[in-house]
């Protein structure tokens, strides 16, 4: 089981990213700057999947980077005590002795209602990130998002 909810809390979080990130882009902000040296700024490529795939998609280059960066994250920093760390205090705690932005402090109660909270946002970011995949393939508009 602890299996399960340490692939699922890490999923939910990454969710939650990718959600924001759909979000905020799609709302017209973006990095400042250039992407690569050849002068293409961060807000010249597409949003949501037509950034990875498609004839205006991220250089095969950068695509490279951005999986070299996340399996980097995935084999040395982002471990718990199910890949080689330290057994934290549960199942998901990346913190590795190294990040405490003040978890020590709560009372166990609150702890685990924020445990509860985390888990139940990564569900709902799934849930959301899919619908927002799901409805950028049929295309159309959605009124927060807008143009798909």
């Amino acid at each position: 089981f602890d299996r399960l909810r340490y692939v699922e809390i890490k999923h939910g979080r990454i969710c939650q990213l990718a959600f924001l990130g759909q979000i905020t882009t799609r709302a017209g902000f973006h990095l400042s700057g250039d992407i690569d040296y050849s002068g293409d700024s961060f807000d010249s490529f597409p949003n949501g999947l037509a950034a990875l795939f498609g004839p205006d998609a991220i250089p095969q280059a950068g695509f490279a980077q951005i999986f070299a960066f996340v399996g980097l994250l995935e084999l040395g920093v982002m471990k718990d005590s199910a890949n080689g760390a330290e057994p934290g205090e549960f199942v998901g705690d990346f913190r590795n002795g190294a990040i405490d932005f003040g978890w020590d402090t709560f009372d166990e109660e609150t702890k685990l209602s924020k445990r509860a909270i985390e888990l139940n946002n990564g569900r709902a970011a799934m849930m959301g990130i899919l619908g927002l995949m799901v409805h950028e393939q049929l295309g159309g508009s959605i009124p927060i998002v807008g143009e798909m």
